[in-house]
């Protein structure tokens, strides 16, 4: 049996032999049954919550924690401080902190805050001790929980819902009544490293797995979206039974939804009024899409739900199977923030759409520790982006937009940008702790984007293409970690990639290669390269001649203890591999020197290489 087949046997058929191939890599598991209750005149929630929690690891648990992100909302909060601390830090001239936060929080009364406190916590109908520290709930368990062992948990909480500051809140920019993220006690991840507790500072998540039947009881007049299927469609209505109709009358004041999504590690939902509501099927897929009626956008968001069902198919065909029965696009929030099976939108731009849908791969279905490698989301949902983006307009054919270019050069623009202000991190720096915000964004969206773009460059687009297929297809619904990415790419490849994880993850070393010089040696031209950058590379030089024929001299890095199969028709030799501790390289070809008009490093691009000026050397004969 072939190794492709065996892994197709391995994922799609023996569950057991799929886990035994990863030892030691078990999961926690969760089961959440919540119901609430919204007042809508004082922004209150009262919720009973139900959970079942499976104890899937080796170790018995003294303690659980759980997540109260809301009180981050309130003046002197980790938040509000480290925001403003930022915003003393000046990057390009401007503060550098978050333009939505500020100090916003700082100025919010009492009746603005959010917060959210649990008034009873009992494990198995016994009440446990409890302590708040900031957003975190320590709970001292009175009985451990054993290792591969069940217990429930029963919770009663009330929380406020804050004026809308980042992510979630009430009465947003656009109008959108509640947008309600991060809305509920949440059971902390446990996992090999142990208890993942980090405070609500300013971003990235980490979730257990599990199951959520949600039961929102609130003002009739609210329309709702959210994460999950709608289990009474038939007396909602508003599209959610079949699309058109209209939101059913009742008799009562408040009208209760049900929600279920199952195999998720989040629920997120939204209110309004005067939504708007779109439905969309695509593949069995349906597509969701809610928003606030403002006649100028109407078209835009019409479009939102069409280009949806036109990119799915390619979604899943470049990196894997859709695993969920729905997605909805919902305004709400104060930019763009992904969750299961949802996503808050501030707009109807096709970009940030794509993006926070792609978010559902590297987040909701790979499921990375966000708050120690960021760019295993943001850089992987931001590269996806801009290859979503690009065969949409090529099927619509559109004209290219600045602002999506169709070779990801945003990403590079803004690696480079970094690099040369003084205050790039390594990539291993946690979300929360970077120095600046600047550095963060670029570190975990762009520099991330470029990982995936480079490695093509690295080990051919074709061979990425596949790592990232046979990626999902290993480490879906498992919490991979950049050693397990890297596994992958070097088990598909066949190529040694240890150097490039190191390098481009661990240090801010930098790539920067130039042509030195040429001459001629008898009836042999020779060009020698130099490496000025501290980061080694394999290098493509591409030689064009009087003629217009053209050949690319491809030499491997010593590293790699292999080379990356020829990407096009192009004529290309393979060179002796180039040591990475010696400066400067020879190429040698059979051409006069005179009829050498052009010599190139990388003419693709694909390579950050920090100083493009010396990559090229034309020839005026």
């Amino acid at each position: 049996m072939n190794k492709k087949l065996s892994l197709f046997v391995i994922f799609n058929f023996t569950f057991l032999i799929f886990v035994a191939a990863q030892p030691g890599r078990w999961q926690q598991r969760v089961s959440y049954k919540m119901n609430v209750d919204v007042d809508v005149q004082t922004n209150l929630i009262n919720g009973i919550q139900k959970l079942e929690y499976t104890n899937n690891s080796p170790d018995k648990l003294s303690k659980v924690y759980f997540h109260l992100y809301w009180n981050a909302f309130q003046p002197g909060s980790e938040m509000d401080v480290r925001s403003r601390e930022l915003g003393k830090v000046l990057v390009n001239g401007r503060p550098d902190w978050d333009s939505r936060v500020r100090d916003r929080i700082s100025k919010l009364t009492p009746s603005e805050i959010g917060f959210q406190k649990v008034k009873s916590l009992k494990m198995n109908g016994v009440e446990q001790p409890m302590k708040v520290y900031g957003t975190i709930l320590e709970v001292d368990l009175t009985k451990p929980i054993p290792a591969k062992s069940k217990v429930n948990f029963d919770v009663v909480f009330e929380a406020q819902v804050p004026i809308q500051v980042r992510r979630s809140g009430r009465d947003n920019a656009e109008g959108v009544r509640y947008s309600m993220s991060q809305w509920y006690p949440k059971l902390c991840e446990y996992d090999y490293e142990g208890w993942h507790t980090p405070q609500y500072v300013a971003r990235e998540f980490y979730g257990v797995w599990g199951d959520y039947d949600v039961t929102i009881k609130i003002d009739k007049s609210y329309k709702v979206g959210g994460t999950g299927v709608l289990k009474n469609a038939n007396e909602i209505g508003w599209g959610y039974d079949k699309p058109g109709t209209s939101l059913k009358n009742i008799s009562s004041s408040e009208r209760t939804w049900h929600f279920v999504g199952n195999n998720v590690h989040d629920f997120v939902w939204a209110a309004d009024p005067d939504y708007e509501h779109i439905v969309k099927q695509v593949d069995g897929v349906t597509i969701n899409v809610i928003y606030k009626k403002v006649d100028s956008l109407e078209k835009s968001w019409q479009t939102v739900a069409d280009a949806a069902v036109t990119v799915l198919p390619y979604m899943e065909k470049r990196f894997g199977k859709y695993a969920y029965p729905q997605y909805s696009f919902i305004q709400g929030g104060d930019g763009g923030m992904e969750y299961p099976m949802a996503t808050l939108v501030k707009g109807p731009g096709l970009g940030t759409a794509f993006h926070e849908w792609m978010h559902s791969w590297y987040q909701m279905m790979l499921g990375s520790n966000e708050n120690e490698h960021p760019w295993m989301d943001e850089g992987y949902a931001s590269y996806a982006e801009g290859e979503v983006y690009a065969y949409y307009r090529k099927v619509k054919d559109l004209k290219e937009p600045e602002a999506f270019p169709l070779n990801h050069a945003g990403a590079y623009r803004g690696y480079y940008f970094l690099m040369k202000s003084g205050l790039a991190e390594p990539m291993t720096t946690n979300a929360d702790h970077y120095n600046t915000n600047f550095g963060y964004e670029i570190n975990a969206y762009s520099k991330g984007e470029i990982l995936l773009e480079q490695l093509g460059y690295i080990v051919s687009d074709s061979v990425r293409d596949k790592i990232l297929l046979e990626y999902y297809k290993l480490w879906r619904f498992k919490h991979p970690n950049p050693n397990d990415f890297f596994k992958v790419a070097q088990d598909v490849s066949g190529i040694q990639l240890g150097w490039y994880k190191e390098y481009w993850l661990n240090t801010i070393k930098t790539i920067d290669y130039s042509i030195d010089s040429l001459w001629e040696d008898g009836n042999v031209t020779k060009i020698r390269l130099r490496r000025i950058g501290q980061m080694p590379m394999p290098i493509d030089l591409q030689l064009t001649f009087k003629d217009s024929t053209k050949e690319l001299h491809y030499i491997p890095m010593d590293m790699m203890l292999a080379d990356k199969p020829a990407e096009n028709s192009e004529k290309r030799f393979v060179h002796q591999e180039w040591n990475w501790t010696n400066p400067t390289y020879i190429v040698e070809f059979n051409h006069p020197l005179n009829q050498l008009i052009k010599a190139e490093i990388d003419p693709t691009k694909r390579m950050a290489d920090v100083n493009l000026d010396n990559n090229i050397l034309k020839l005026n004969w």
